[in-house]
């Protein structure tokens, strides 16, 4: 058997293996990293850097904006985008107009000039307004429902007369007692933020009748109840409600309000006192006088 032996190369013949650096820039143009530069990267910087070319020129980008602006103007002034009119359901017409005041509107407005969530917050920020929702119904009407505060009481304070609702939350001014006579009153200062207290009171001194004149806060502490014929019943800043009621039986039992009595002090759960009228306090001490100058 012949050994083998390396064929000499052929003088003149290629090598058909690569060099070195041939080979290492094939590796390096297999990599992932320079195939997206080359597929991705290199075009984007030439559009890049032709359209910041183009775009260098004021008239072009003038000419742009224009056209963008008029694209947009012909879709939001379309029929179907537009707002003609407002409807307020849920409020009185002073209320109602009073909204429509606070949501100057200029109809018909396209729906993409009108920024429903800060009109709802317009209308909530009234007083008079517990909650509302705005919307845009079918046929261009701008939609605004309101929840109105429900008024339970009136409250004399330094301003005038307010009427509160039962969290006493201001709704409206009111003129004058007369103009809501179906609500009770109360005054004083802290008084609106106790309606619900009063309202418990108002309704326990139900027996009275319309001798109930209403309810005075006296210190911001506790409440005075205000009777005709200028009489009060002064209650304690803990559990007046039972030191009504306590009023109210004796008066149920002895007649003690039809009396000549000024105030019935119950701040002083064991010790009630009543206060006589001047009048009444006279004519005792005159009587008294009286029988002590017979006796002698």
């Amino acid at each position: 058997m012949r050994a083998l032996r390396r064929k000499a190369p052929t003088a003149g013949r290629a090598d058909p293996a690569p060099s070195r650096w041939a080979w290492r820039m094939q590796r390096l143009m297999l990599t992932p990293g320079i195939r997206l530069a080359l597929r991705a990267g290199i075009p984007f910087c030439l559009t890049l850097t032709a359209g910041t070319i183009y775009l260098a020129n004021d008239a072009r980008r003038g000419a742009i904006q224009q056209a963008v602006a008029e694209a947009r103007a012909s879709i939001e002034t379309r029929p179907e985008f537009m707002v003609n009119l407002m409807a307020v359901d849920g409020a009185k017409d002073e209320l109602a107009t009073y909204i429509r005041e606070s949501l100057p509107l200029d109809f018909p407005i396209s729906s993409f000039d009108l920024d429903l969530d800060t009109m709802r917050a317009t209308v909530t920020e009234i007083s008079a307004v517990k909650s509302a929702s705005v919307r845009i119904r079918p046929g261009g009407v701008l939609q605004v429902d309101v929840v109105q505060r429900k008024a339970v009481a009136l409250w004399r304070n330094d301003d005038g007369l307010a009427l509160v609702d039962e969290n006493g939350i201001y709704v409206a001014s009111a003129t004058s007692r007369h103009a809501r006579p179906d609500l009770p009153l109360i005054a004083g200062e802290g008084a609106d933020a106790h309606v619900g207290e009063a309202l418990e009171l108002i309704e326990a001194a139900g027996p009275l009748g319309e001798r109930l004149r209403g309810l005075v806060r006296m210190g911001a502490r506790r409440w005075d109840v205000v009777l005709d014929r200028d009489q009060r019943i002064m209650l304690p800043s803990d559990e007046p409600l039972r030191a009504l009621e306590r009023v109210i039986a004796l008066e149920g039992a002895q007649d003690i309000l039809t009396r000549d009595v000024a105030r019935v002090d119950m701040r002083l759960a064991r010790r009630p006192t009543v206060q006589m009228t001047n009048e009444a306090a006279e004519e005792r001490m005159a009587q008294q006088a009286a029988f002590r100058a017979k006796n002698k």
